[in-house]
């Protein structure tokens, strides 16, 4: 018997495709109160169904898309989910975050989470409505883009069902393949290959249930203050420029990767910061679903005619991952490199930062493919064409620079861009101290989204060159941000409205439950949420050797313009490391203690009390 509570249905959805065995999983309120949505119901689901040393792409590997007590709701930003699963780039666990009307109709459908096991015989679209779960043939959608096939299968099901689908790379395994809808991805750590390798192409929502609030009268008063709150000025650089506008300002600082990561300034990034709309790149803004802030900035597609894409969603990462990192000064190129992501399916991070990898071997001889050169566009396109489709080189880049590294060997290991697989963003580990403590121990890996350790180095409570203590307390309370932010789910873009970011989503959260949530049980839940991702990652097979950065970031220092030069030793970082292993509750090397690990086995207990 499913118990439901205010914003919640109290149920997850669980499809076994190789049996089509369909069934309801009750989630208990004690669960949901100790997880919340999003990434923290995620990791307990996942935890729930996942097996010690398992294989990413086995079909028993289960990949969860959830939602959360605010979807649906009238809060800014809340239309977003979590789909969760164990990353095939990395072996470790992996949650990607999408904004999107896929996360309101999902939620309408009459559950919490989807949980998908099993592996289908042939190409198939899950089809899920209150009414029951039907098993689509997508064999006409098999070899298409998330784009094509998503407006293919809307022909067959409906225009008002909402589909999330992967492109010819997750069909390939890509192992940092995206799962898309309406033009958002989730999309780092490889999903869409996960779901590649059980032959789903899409899974298509459509729903009419609706959950009820504890308290409906002051939420819709609260989302009103809130909506006008995101169009003041601590949102206003998203709104106008989008975070396209970091580049210049990461390049300045010194703290723009380039050329894979061997400098820290690009003297081309004027050319490629798209801030200034100009005729051949005029650009569109609008909004995610349920979103007041309007941050997603589209930039004309040069040159192109037919069906494809004319418009193409431009942020930092994409830029700098497609054009600094690369050595590419060409802004039509770094607009058609992004839309062959979008085309193919991959994540731009991981794709630009293989690419770069991949043409710093070529340099130095390692590669033998004369065009593969920083700065070359042509090779760029080229080389994600053949990581989409695997073929010649793009079958070893499509592992991504980990297993690339591995196979290339010859010392190119030190100057591979991961932490456990995944590949870095665009914020310079050396110059960005904190950031580098975030980079290391975060459960997904390389990431700037699980750990906002950026926004101290930004600030002006530590020295960004020269990090201690204090930044090591910063850095956990960013990641404990995050890990509630991601729960709820809400857009990290809101962070600068709230004077007391844990206190007002206590506040949200109290209204839609009717819990007498408090920001000091936010923060346990916060805490809870870290250590079992964690533990899902010792049961996979972590190891502390795996909380660090390549050796290029420990022995070679960054230079500047001014003729100083960054550093960051290994020593260091390891102080850092075994500092934050100690406001963890850990151990200094990182495992979970005795005591910590029976209250890890007990979190499956519907019984527990909660306060503990």
């Amino acid at each position: 018997m499913c118990v439901s509570v205010f914003g919640y249905h109290g149920r997850a959805l669980r499809i076994d495709l190789t049996t089509r065995h369909v069934c309801d999983v009750p989630v208990s309120p004690d669960v949901l109160r100790r997880f919340v949505g999003g990434t923290g119901l995620g990791t307990w689901l996942v935890l729930e169904e996942s097996s010690d040393l398992q294989n990413p792409l086995a079909p028993e590997a289960p990949l969860a898309f959830v939602f959360s007590p605010l979807v649906g709701s009238p809060l800014t930003t809340s239309a977003k989910f979590a789909v969760m699963g164990q990353s095939p780039l990395t072996g470790r666990i992996n949650d990607s975050l999408s904004s999107s009307h896929f996360a309101i109709a999902g939620k309408k459908t009459g559950y919490d989470a989807l949980i998908i096991v099993g592996a289908a015989e042939a190409p198939t679209c899950l089809a899920i409505e209150p009414s029951g779960v039907r098993f689509e043939d997508a064999t006409p959608e098999w070899g298409r883009s998330s784009s094509h096939a998503a407006d293919s299968l809307k022909g067959r099901l409906g225009r008002d069902v909402q589909v999330a689908a992967i492109g010819p790379a997750g069909e390939n395994l890509v192992r940092f393949a995206t799962i898309s809808h309406d033009g958002r991805h989730a999309g780092r750590g490889g999903l869409g290959a996960v779901m590649g390798s059980k032959m789903l192409k899409a899974v298509a929502v459509r729903g009419d249930r609706l959950v009820d609030y504890a308290d409906p009268k002051r939420l819709y008063a609260y989302s009103k203050q809130l909506s006008k709150q995101s169009l003041g000025p601590a949102t206003a650089k998203y709104r106008e420029l989008g975070t396209v506008s970091n580049l210049l300002t990461f390049n300045r600082l010194g703290t723009l990767p380039t050329r894979n990561f061997q400098q820290g300034s690009f003297e081309h990034a004027e050319a490629v910061s798209f801030e200034t709309p100009t005729a051949n790149h005029p650009r569109t803004r609008t909004s995610c679903a349920a979103c007041t802030i309007g941050c997603e900035h589209l930039f004309q597609l040069p040159g192109q005619a037919g069906d494809g894409p004319q418009r193409v969603r431009l942020e930092y990462e994409n830029i700098f991952a497609l054009g600094p990192l690369c050595g590419i000064s060409d802004p039509d190129a770094v607009l058609k490199a992004s839309s062959l992501c979008d085309e193919w399916g991959i994540d731009t991070i991981s794709a630009g930062a293989t690419i770069a990898f991949a043409m710093e071997c070529a340099e130095r001889g390692l590669l033998e493919e004369p065009s593969l050169r920083f700065g070359n566009a042509d090779a760029l396109l080229e080389t994600l064409a053949l990581i989409g489709s695997r073929q010649g080189l793009g079958e070893l880049l499509s592992l991504g620079t980990r297993a690339a590294a591995s196979e290339i060997g010859q010392g190119s290991e030190e100057f591979a861009p991961h932490v456990k697989g995944l590949e870095l963003p665009g914020y310079e580990p050396r110059a960005l101290q904190t950031m580098a403590l975030g980079f290391a121990v975060t459960a997904r890996g390389a990431d700037h989204n699980r750990s906002g350790a950026y926004q101290v180095d930004f600030s002006d409570r530590v020295d960004r060159l020269n990090v201690g203590d204090e930044s090591v307390r910063l850095a956990v309370e960013t990641e404990d941000e995050a890990a509630v932010m991601d729960s709820l789910v809400l857009c990290k873009f809101l962070r600068g409205i709230f004077e007391d970011r844990f206190s007002a989503m206590a506040e949200m959260l109290a209204m839609v439950t009717g819990w007498d949530v408090t920001a000091s049980e936010l923060r346990q839940t916060a805490r809870r949420i870290v250590t079992a991702k964690k533990w899902y990652n010792i049961r996979q097979g972590w190891q502390p050797s795996e909380d660090t950065l390549p050796q290029r970031f420990l022995t070679e220092r960054l230079p500047s313009e001014d003729g100083s030069a960054a550093s960051l030793s290994e020593q260091k970082l390891n102080s850092l490391v075994r500092a934050y292993n100690r406001q963890r509750g850990w151990t200094d090397d990182g495992w979970i203690p005795e005591n910590r690990l029976a209250e890890m086995e007990l979190l499956t207990a519907s019984t527990v009390d909660i306060t503990n």
